[in-house]
C-alpha cells in the first residue's frame, strides 16, 4: 500500500494504491460518495476483496473531502469528474496496468458512470453501487438530502449539516446530462443496489439498467444506501467477482 498525491489544477488529491503480485495486472479506480472519503468501510472492504483476486486499486479523496485540498463548498459533480480524470490520466500511463476498471458508490457512482461514458475506449468494466443519479431531480425540486431551498433562485451557499453546500453545486446538478453521457459506455457493467436504500430510489438504477447494452442488475435485499453491516460483504463480493481476472480470456 502506498499513499501519494496527484495534482489537478493546483489541488492535491490524496490517493491510496494497492498493488497485487506480478508485473502486469488489472486496476480499479474507486470513487467514494457525497461527504464521504476514500476510507469508508465499504470502499476498504472492496479494496481488500479486489486484492484477494489480484486486482490493484487506487482510491482517492475528491476535492473538498477527506485529506484532499479544496473546500467542500466549491465541490461540484463536474469538478469531481475532473478529479477522477486526473487519476485516470495517471493510471493509463502506467505500463504495469493491463485493464482499467471504474468503481463508484453513490455520487461517486454518478462520476464513474459519466467518466466511463467519456472514455468508453479506455474502461474495461464498470461497477456502480447505489449511483445517486437522483441528485439532479433533487436539485430541480429544491431538496438535497433534507435541505430545502428555492430551486429557481439558488443562493451562493446553503448551510448543510456542519458545513456549507455551494449554490454552484446545485446549479450544476440541475443541468447534468447524467444518462446521456453514461449511455456512451457499452462495456460490461455491474449495477448493485439495496432494497432498503432511503436516499436513492430504485428507479434510478433501473434507468441505468435500461440505458446500458451490457449490464447486470443486483438488488441486495434489505441493504441500505451505504450497504451497512453484513450487506457490505455482499456488495464487495459482487464487485470483486465481477472484476476478477478471467484467465480463460487470455
Amino acid at each position: 500500500m502506498s499513499i501519494f498525491t496527484i495534482q489537478r489544477d493546483g489541488l492535491n488529491l490524496v490517493c491510496e494504491r494497492e498493488n497485487p503480485f506480478g508485473e502486469k495486472y488489472d486496476l480499479a479506480v474507486i470513487m467514494h460518495g457525497f461527504t464521504a472519503n476514500r476510507n469508508t468501510a465499504l470502499i476498504k472492504e472492496i479494496v481488500n476483496k479486489l486484492r484477494d483476486e489480484n486486482v490493484a486499486s487506487i482510491r482517492f479523496d475528491f476535492n473538498g473531502h477527506g485529506d484532499s485540498d479544496g473546500a467542500f463548498e466549491n465541490m461540484t459533480v463536474w469538478n469531481e469528474i475532473e478529479d477522477a480524470n486526473a487519476i485516470l490520466s495517471y493510471v493509463k500511463s502506467d505500463p504495469h496496468v493491463n485493464h482499467i476498471y471504474l468503481v463508484g458508490h453513490s455520487q461517486g457512482g454518478v462520476v464513474a458512470s459519466m467518466l466511463a461514458g467519456l472514455y468508453p475506449d479506455l474502461i474495461k468494466k464498470l461497477v456502480l453501487l447505489a449511483p445517486a443519479a437522483c441528485l439532479k431531480d433533487d436539485a430541480l425540486k429544491g431538496n438535497t438530502r433534507g435541505v430545502s431551498y428555492n430551486p429557481k433562485k439558488i443562493p451562493d451557499s446553503i448551510p448543510f449539516k456542519n458545513r456549507n453546500l455551494g449554490g454552484f453545486y446545485l446549479r450544476v446538478a440541475q443541468n447534468l446530462p447524467i444518462y446521456d453521457i453514461a449511455k456512451n459506455y457499452t462495456g460490461p457493467v455491474s449495477l448493485i443496489h439495496g432494497t432498503n436504500d432511503q436516499i436513492v430510489p430504485a428507479k434510478y438504477i433501473e434507468k441505468y439498467q435500461a440505458i446500458y447494452q451490457n449490464s447486470e442488475l443486483h438488488f441486495i435485499n434489505g441493504a441500505d444506501h451505504r450497504f451497512s453491516d453484513t450487506y457490505q460483504a455482499m456488495a464487495s463480493d459482487l464487485t470483486a467477482d465481477f472484476l476478477k481476472p478471467d484467465f480463460n480470456a487470455f
